[in-house]
This record gives C-alpha cells, sequence and structure tokens, in this order.
C-alpha cells in the first residue's frame, strides 16, 4: 500500500475548536443567505426546472449546432439557467428546459408556456429563420406540483440513508460512533448547500444525487477512522480515548488523504470539462470532497470523544485493571532489583 505521510505525530484535538469554529462560520453564512433571501421575497436556493417548474421546449434544426452555441443564444436573451439536453434517438432535436419565467400561480397557464416559447423562438432566430433553419416541434409546461413531489421524495430519501447509517454504525460500533457519523454527514450537507446558496448555483436533481454520493463518501472515510479507533482501544487499554483518537486519526491519515486527494482529481476533471449539463453534480461533488475529508478529520472524532466523555466517562480514562496491572508489575520488578541489590552485597 502506498504511504505518503508517515510517522504523523499531531495532535488534532487539541484543535478541535478551531476547526468546529471554521464549520460554524460556514454554516452560518449558508443560513444567513438563505434567510436574507428569503425574507427579500426571493428563493433560498436557485432551483431549477425539475423543482421550481417551467416550460420545456422540443426544437428541430437542420444543422444540428453544438450544445454550447444554443446556450449562448439563450445567454442573450436573459435566459442563462436553461438546460439544453439532445435527443439520442433524433440526432437533429434538442430539448431546452426553461425555469419558470412568471409567478408560481402562472406556471401552468397558456401565458407561461407563451413566454418561453418566445423567449427560445428569439434566441434561436441568430441560427437564421424559423422554419429554414429550424422549427419548434412541441411545447409544454412542469408545473411546479411535481417539483414539490420531486422535493419532498429527496428529502424522505436521505433521511432514510441517514437512519440506515446510524443504525449499521450502532450495530458495528457503538451508538455514540454511529451519533457522530451522522451529525458529521448531516455538517457534509449543510456546508455543501451553503455553498449553493451563497453562490446562487441551480440545484437540480443531478445535485441531489450528488448529495447522496457525499453521504456514502464521508460516512466510508469516518468508519476507516473509527475502526482504527476500535483497534487501539483493545491494543492500548491504558491509553486515553483521546490519545487513541489522535492516533488513530494519525495512522489512517495516508488513507485519507490519497482516497480523497484521489476522488478530488477526478471531481476537478468534471468541474473543468464537465460542460453544463453536468454543473450542477460537480460542483456539489467538489465541494462534497473537500468538506467531507476535512469533517473526517476534524469534526467526526471529536465529536464521538465529546460524546463518550459525557455519556460514559469511565470509558474515555485509561483502564483502571491494566493500570493496577501496570502498578504491580513496576512494584514486582522493583522489589526484584532490590532482593538481587542485596543478593550481591552479601
Amino acid at each position: 500500500m502506498i504511504r505518503i505521510l508517515e510517522n504523523v505525530n499531531i495532535d488534532w484535538l487539541a484543535k478541535r475548536r478551531i476547526f468546529l469554529s471554521i464549520s460554524v462560520l460556514l454554516l452560518l453564512a449558508g443560513l444567513a443567505s438563505a434567510l436574507v433571501r428569503q425574507l427579500s421575497g426571493k428563493e433560498p436556493f436557485n432551483l431549477g426546472v425539475d423543482f421550481r417548474g417551467g416550460t420545456v421546449v422540443t426544437a428541430k434544426f437542420k444543422q444540428r449546432p453544438t450544445d454550447d452555441a444554443i446556450r449562448a443564444a439563450l445567454a442573450r436573451v436573459g435566459v442563462g439557467d436553461a438546460v439544453v439536453q439532445p435527443v439520442l434517438s433524433k440526432q437533429d432535436e434538442f430539448l431546452i428546459k426553461l425555469a419558470q419565467q412568471g409567478s408560481s400561480e402562472e406556471a401552468q397557464s397558456q401565458a407561461q408556456v407563451d413566454i418561453g416559447r418566445t423567449k427560445v423562438t428569439d434566441a434561436l432566430s441568430s441560427f437564421g429563420s424559423e422554419g429554414d433553419a429550424w422549427s419548434i416541434i412541441g411545447t409544454e409546461a412542469v408545473g411546479p406540483v411535481a417539483g414539490r413531489q420531486l422535493r419532498n421524495q429527496a428529502i424522505t430519501v436521505t433521511l432514510l440513508a441517514l437512519v440506515g447509517i446510524l443504525l449499521y454504525i450502532a450495530f458495528r460500533f457503538e451508538w455514540t460512533y454511529g451519533a457522530a457519523a451522522v451529525i458529521t454527514v448531516f455538517h457534509d450537507v449543510l456546508v455543501t448547500l451553503s455553498f449553493f446558496s451563497i453562490f446562487q448555483w441551480e440545484v437540480n436533481l443531478t445535485v441531489i444525487a450528488a448529495l447522496l454520493t457525499l453521504v456514502g463518501f464521508s460516512v466510508n472515510d469516518t468508519i476507516v477512522t473509527f475502526d482504527r479507533i476500535r483497534e487501539n482501544l483493545r491494543l492500548h487499554r491504558r491509553d486515553s480515548l483521546y490519545k487513541i483518537t489522535n492516533d488513530a486519526i494519525n495512522q489512517t491519515l495516508s488513507r485519507t488523504v490519497i482516497t480523497g486527494g484521489l476522488v478530488f482529481l477526478s471531481v476537478l476533471a468534471l468541474v473543468l470539462f464537465g460542460g453544463e449539463v453536468l454543473r450542477g453534480f460537480s460542483l456539489a461533488l467538489f465541494v462534497g470532497v473537500i468538506v467531507g475529508t476535512y469533517s473526517t478529520i476534524a469534526i467526526a472524532s471529536p465529536i464521538m470523544v465529546w460524546l463518550q466523555k459525557r455519556l460514559d466517562p469511565s470509558r474515555s480514562q485509561p483502564s483502571p485493571t491494566n493500570a493496577t496491572g501496570a502498578r504491580r508489575q513496576t512494584t514486582s520488578s522493583s522489589t526484584r532489583k532490590e532482593k538481587a541489590g542485596a543478593a550481591a552485597a552479601r
């Protein structure tokens, strides 16, 4: 196994207040951004067509343009958040999804559909005249009711996944480990969403998929450290939980950095070259991988130690039995030395 960090001896738990302060500041920044936008009558997040509702226009071209060319044409008429999706079965057709243009009450009305169709028509006119270079062959509305259902289902799936994680880790380790892992996952997801609120990146179904992927990544990384803590508890019963946890983080640091680094490089490639279709997905993973690797070291283990000390203080101290045994061994050794010295004097 490749190791890049050998014999690391960093007191991570001594820096826990600094790490927790950074996390609290990020969460508060995201909360403030969401509240300010909510109070000003805007949505806290930049919801895409999947959640907010809108219009889907099907366009057919005589000469197929690139996806980026269509997006640029839409951006020139003020539609910068449209989703352009080629129809795989028909190479000359595109689905153009526009977020809701009017108020929520107008979402399913003919006026809403006409607004979306007009904007697409204005944008596509840059490719030539309608009928000669391109034509619109279908227009339909996507109502916000479906969006609310998708949002509720996404929240339900995420919560069920967290409950399953809590039960699994509580069974494999102890419930304090499971609670610490679930809190850490909440931390990772909320910090990632904070960035989406602050920078107003679009939230769509691919972002939800990225957040669920982040849940699995974060828990997997955390379990590796917890497993090493459990091993060290059996091997070094005389050490305190504080020292054992620091040692476990240092011992798994190489694995954490290598795993997180490789995933980071892959996600960075998606951010740079994935295009607009994967923009939300790649940005969510980009932030999530950084936050997830950071939380494995700085959040999960300190929370576990804090819970363990609060609920079972005796577990955080060296084992009394082993400490007594060590004192007995020391006493026996001293007694043997004294007897040997006395025998030599005689």
